[in-house]
């Protein structure tokens, strides 16, 4: 993943340069810029979607959740990120939710309705110190397909910022599927360094869908 926290960075704020020549610019009094289809993109692995979702009560919740905008290379993402407030300056009853393009962030999709997420909570006051972070390292995870071959297996991401503790979730399409959901709670356990006592849940979306979030059972836990 260092790819895309780092070297890929720099890459990308290299394409910015003119095009220069091999043998020094002193034979081309007036440099040519290059233009933007010229500039190298840096695919990723899928195209992505991210939504947004504001609770007006004047409104359905479909009516509620919109599109931002999709992305398929680190450039586009990162332009995305950067334009857009981070989930800390969010109103309470807000989510941002990044998914894999056709899929949307909701139970009853195909690719999510057998499926389940890993959950963190955040204390009140993990908010100013914490979940910005743990979103982008988040996000990070997934356009950078971390868990392997078990990314094959991540449906998305979800943010949900409320005023008794925000939450942060992974979603996968298959809540059978052990060994790949074992494998992506433990990397991203490791990837945001959280402390060994300090568990994350998989609840199976059936389960989560049924039951409020206290009666919630716990699937498998890291």
């Amino acid at each position: 993943m260092d790819l895309f926290g780092g070297h890929c960075l720099s890459a990308v704020r290299d394409t910015t340069r003119g095009p220069e020549s091999e043998e020094g610019s002193s034979d081309s009094p007036t440099p040519v810029a290059a233009s933007p289809e010229q500039y190298i993109k840096h695919p990723l692995q899928n195209r992505w979607a991210l939504w947004y979702f504001k609770n007006d009560k004047t409104k359905s919740w479909t009516e509620n959740l919109r599109l931002i905008s999709k992305f398929d290379t680190v450039e586009d993402f990162w332009a995305l990120y950067n334009h857009i407030q981070q989930p800390s300056k969010l109103g309470f009853g807000c989510d941002y939710c990044l998914f894999k393009d056709g899929i949307k962030p909701m139970w009853e999709d195909d690719r999510n309705k057998l499926g389940g997420r890993w959950l963190m909570t955040l204390s009140k006051q993990q908010r100013h110190n914490d979940l910005d972070r743990y979103w982008m390292e988040t996000l990070l995870c997934l356009i950078g397909e971390s868990f392997d071959e078990a990314s094959e297996d991540v449906c998305g991401a979800v943010v949900n910022v409320r005023p008794k503790g925000d939450k942060i979730s992974i979603w996968t399409g298959n809540c059978q599927n052990k060994d790949a959901i074992m494998t992506i709670g433990q990397q991203y356990k490791e990837r945001l360094n959280l402390p060994i006592k300090n568990i994350l849940g998989y609840q199976s979306h059936d389960d989560t869908s049924s039951k409020s979030g206290s009666t919630t059972k716990n699937m498998y836990s890291v």
